[in-house]
């Protein structure tokens, strides 16, 4: 996901003069003339110069960035002219330019790329950055005019994206906190800088705690069950560790883990499972201590402001509005996910019964570990295919040109070319440069798909640079997935998972790629989190419809398309185990409720965050041993250093504005230009101009339905 523009983030710093704190900025280490950061890349769309950025230009920048933006704001706040709309709002949209330039690729890096150096600076800078939006949104004299124009904004005769800008600055100086008293400002900023350096170490912690908890394999005959691609990618990661014939499974950021379908050695299952669920809970790497205080931090910040609790705050500036619409749907999937894991459970125990009957011994409980790969045989049983048939027709390059690029050419004509001359920040990342349909340069599209240590877990995207018409500028934006690495010669196969997650991930980018907006504030993916999953989940449906599965669904050996009874067969089967996929993330989004609509008495020490989490989930009636929750609180990144606090039900809520937007598009003619038009035109490109209710409603005719949903998911009528 894109990070959200430097100046915006919340903090709460007081200060009486931004000169003044500009002035003592004014010791810092100077940037040199030639750093990258000086001044917008030369290359085309300013994609940064990933051959010319040394860590050693991360902090003099930062340093540089700050002290001028405070001086930009300094001038804007105490000007002797009385505030309009471009002397005050326009010229802080202004501001910032090399500090945002440092921050876009530093924060992307660090998430991607990262290094100890890297980890320092983040560190160090996570308390300054803290205190630096502090100085903007807290100085009294910048509020002044923000608050004059906003309460004169019928009588400005804007038009409605400016007004909505004025509305958005507005909102974003409210909430953090320039209403309050001075001595309620000092605390708020104590808070806003503990909070800063908490979730830098979170988030390092996770990224340590996942490298470390790679499971070591001895013997070959322990990988029985993985295909020989699998085999070399675990042979691969451990020769990149230096360890001479030995295995390595290395984790992903979830609770589980991809190759426990696959494994056939149930004590190596256990020993995988039992890696990934102790993560951040013990050791140098221990989070419990983290979640304490954050948690508490957040409830008492939350009261300050007026709210409460921390997820009050949060979904007030959301689509949901508020706690109890996310807890009310919640309550409307839960039972049938619930209903459909009991009776996919049911399957599955009958079958670990018949088996061990078969060979006379002695059965056992279904387990978290056992789930992927019962569920799997169960599957096959149903659907009459397994992953090593359908693999070969998943290759990385064909999903991704003949099925993404695919998708967006005939949806939005849009065209890819790659640009090997442009440089990059590892070998194996790719470039490709976007074209319109009329031809005329779009944007680049950067392409990161592999797993690396030094890369945070899961799947994201971001934005080096973001469209704006105020300031000339087109988009730039990432892609990031985990995909293991094969030895060299080997193909990247995929797992249909993978492919559906390439799709959602390339909806983020393309939702970046199409924006057109003035305002870099309102630009592209910068909408509220129950919204900006929304073209990425929509886009997941082009990975399964028919016709553009069978544009990329070709054997990589042959060229042949894959066989359309394996191909029906593949799509009826994405309604399997969603009994299973839907109640873990459920599971996972109440834990992230429930720590946040706690108050400050409530918040539990550290030796009792995990019983916590278990009776969260006991009080909510989703504490279902088989399926343990999608991601446990120590290495819950999205909500502990991710932005996604009090937010992870986003991904459920718009899935609802996705699956009506599926039905939409099928009823209107599917994959065609001018549906896609009509969708870019409405949605797309609008980033957050309107309120994207509004947005959604204009597009769709009425409000969202959440039957859709329900089909999609095989969750209707119950299970």
């Amino acid at each position: 996901m894109k990070l959200v523009r430097l100046l915006f983030v919340a903090g709460a710093t007081v200060t009486t003069a931004l000169a003044a704190a500009a002035t003592q900025e004014a010791g810092t280490t100077p940037m040199a003339a030639d750093n990258p950061f000086v001044r917008p890349s030369p290359l085309p769309f300013e994609m940064p110069p990933f051959d010319r950025i040394h860590d050693a230009d991360y902090a003099p920048a930062f340093e540089t960035g700050m002290r001028e933006q405070l001086q930009e704001v300094a001038a804007i706040a105490h000007s002797a002219q009385p505030p309009s709309f471009e002397n005050t709002i326009v010229a802080l949209e202004r501001s910032g330019r090399v500090l945002d330039r440092v921050a876009s690729v530093f924060y992307n890096l660090n998430s991607c790329n990262t290094d100890p150096q890297m980890q320092k600076v983040d560190t160090e800078l996570a308390p300054k950055l803290a205190a630096h939006n502090d100085a903007i949104f807290l100085d009294a004299a910048l509020w002044a005019r923000v608050a004059a124009l906003y309460d004169k904004r019928a009588s400005l005769n804007l038009d409605p994206e400016s007004l909505q800008l004025l509305r958005r600055y507005h909102t974003q100086f409210v909430r953090a906190g320039s209403r309050l008293s001075a001595p309620e400002q000092k605390r708020l900023r104590a808070i806003n800088e503990e909070i800063s350096t908490l979730t830098t170490r979170f988030r390092q912690n996770v990224l340590k705690a996942t490298a470390d908890g790679a499971v070591v394999v001895e013997k070959a005959s322990d990988l029985d069950g993985l295909t020989p691609v699998q085999i070399g990618a675990a042979a691969q990661a451990a020769a990149d560790r230096a360890l001479k014939d030995k295995w390595v499974i290395a984790l992903q950021n979830t609770t589980n883990q991809p190759l426990l379908a696959s494994l056939t050695n149930r004590e190596l299952r256990e020993r995988i499972y039992r890696a990934s669920v102790g993560r951040g809970l013990s050791g140098a790497t221990d989070n419990r201590g983290i979640i304490a205080q954050l948690v508490k931090l957040r409830a008492e910040r939350s009261k300050l402001l007026g709210y409460p609790d921390h997820a009050a705050y949060v979904l007030e500036d959301e689509s949901a509005g508020n706690p109890t619409a996310v807890a009310d749907m919640i309550r409307q999937v839960a039972p049938a996910a619930l209903k459909r894991a009991r009776a996919e459970a049911a399957d599955i125990q009958q079958l670990i019964d018949r088996q061990a009957a078969a060979r006379g011994v002695p059965s056992f409980t279904l387990q978290p570990w056992d789930w992927s790969f019962y569920a799997e045989q169960v599957r096959k049983a149903h659907y009459d295919f397994d992953q090593a048939q359908v693999a070969p027709y998943f290759e990385l390059e064909r999903v991704m040109r003949d099925g993404l690029f695919y998708a967006a050419h005939e949806l939005y004509g849009l065209s890819f070319r790659e640009r090997k001359d442009l440089p990059v920040y590892q070998p194996d990342v790719r470039v490709f440069e976007v074209s319109d349909a009329d031809g005329k340069p779009l944007a680049l599209f950067i392409a990161d798909y592999f797993a690396r240590d030094n890369k945070q877990g899961g799947a994201w995207m971001n934005s080096y640079v973001s469209q704006s018409q105020l300031l000339g500028q087109h988009p730039v934006v990432a892609n990031h997935l985990n995909v293991p690495k094969p030895q060299p010669g080997q193909p990247v196969l995929l797992t249909f998972d993978e492919v559906t997650g390439m799709f959602h991930e390339f909806g983020h980018a393309i939702h970046g790629m199409l924006s057109n907006v003035r305002y870099p504030l309102l630009s592209g993916t910068a909408v509220p989190r129950d919204f900006v999953e929304f073209p990425s989940q929509y886009n997941e449906m082009w990975a399964r419809e028919p016709t553009v599965v069978a544009h990329y669904a070709n054997d990589y050996r042959s060229g042949a398309p894959m066989p359309p009874e394996l191909l029906a067969k593949v799509l009826a089967a994405q309604k399997f185990n969603q009994g299973y996929a839907t109640l873990e993330y459920i599971e996972a989004a109440q834990v992230d409720l429930a720590w946040h609509l706690i108050d400050t008495a409530q918040a539990p020490d550290a030796a009792a965050v995990p019983g916590f989490e278990t009776a969260a989930l006991k009080d909510a009636g989703l504490d279902y041993a088989p399926i343990q929750p999608r991601y446990h609180s120590g290495y819950f990144s999205h909500i502990f250093a991710g932005g996604y606090s009090a937010g992870y039900y986003a991904y459920l809520w718009s899935e609802v504005l996705a699956r009506d937007t599926g039905q939409w598009f099928h009823t209107h003619g599917g994959l065609t230009r001018a549906n896609g038009d009509t969708l870019r035109r409405m949605v797309l490109s609008r980033g957050r101009t309107d309120d994207p209710q509004i947005l959604f409603r204009n597009f769709y005719g009425r409000a969202p339905e959440i039957g859709p949903l329900l089909e999609y998911r095989g969750l209707a009528g119950g299970g």
